[in-house]
């Protein structure tokens, strides 16, 4: 017989080695879900930022992101209860948007994300027994964006990132999926999706958006935490419960 050849790719061996690795050292599934974020983004060739979009029972959250911008473009999609991310959680299959200059499926999405510098949108469900739970969410910049090898290995990420949660999920403490994301609604990450939404709505910096978090926190005598959780829980509510009201009102 001849030689088979090596069909195995090392670059989707270095991503289950690297999320085993997480699973191991990481001490909170908040910290679990920001390594999953940061490692894509640095594993996936095309990627410039990623983020991690969990739901359940009709509410989507971005748990953990690479960076607010990341945030901030989940954040419009759950506003408009439309987008790419959206989409392959409700299809649970992968959304590929090479171009986002040709794109004209999502309205203002194309422009929010092009004025970021980003041109291309991959995002990729995590299935767990044949349903999506969440999304892997993919950005690049450049004309090339994402090419197959980077399809396929962020078919794997998310593939092994579900497990990984699934396991998760059964490890720390037997808790529910719903219990865990009323805990990140108090985490860092969740700081983050609120500074985006705040960023969105006022056109402002990251910096500037946080300052007037800030305020609303001094000015109601209520923890930041809270302010933030409020906020991204109103906009984390389904389709037809009411738009969230700004912060400062």
């Amino acid at each position: 017989m001849g030689d088979r050849p090596d069909r195995r790719d090392p670059h989707r061996d270095d991503a289950a080695a690297e999320l085993a690795a997480l699973l191991l050292s990481t001490e909170s599934f908040d910290d679990l879900l920001r390594g999953v974020a940061e490692l894509s983004a640095d594993l996936v060739g095309g990627a410039s930022t990623a983020s991690l979009t969990l739901a359940e029972g009709g509410r989507v959250i971005t748990v953990a992101a690479a960076d607010p911008v990341a945030t901030r473009i989940d954040v419009h999609q759950y506003e408009r209860g439309a987008g790419p991310c959206l989409l392959a959680l409700h299809t649970a299959t992968v959304v590929h948007v090479p171009d986002l200059r040709a794109e004209r499926r999502w309205a203002d999405f194309d422009a929010l994300v092009l004025s970021h510098g980003l041109r291309s949108v991959l995002a990729v469900p995590l299935l767990v027994r044949g349903g999506a739970v969440g999304v892997l969410n993919l950005y690049a910049r450049g004309d090339v964006g994402f090419d197959e090898r980077d399809l396929r290995l962020a078919e794997a990420l998310a593939a092994h990132a579900a497990v990984a949660l699934t396991a998760a999920l059964r490890t720390y403490d037997h808790v529910s999926l719903t219990d865990h994301l009323r805990a990140a609604l108090t985490s860092r990450s969740v700081i983050d999706q609120a500074i985006g939404i705040v960023m969105a709505r006022e056109r402002c910096s990251a910096d500037e958006a946080f300052d007037v978090l800030r305020r609303v926190s001094q000015q109601r005598n209520t923890k930041l935490r809270d302010v933030v959780a409020d906020l991204v829980s109103a906009v984390a509510k389904p389709p037809g419960g009411g738009r969230p009201v700004p912060p400062g009102n």
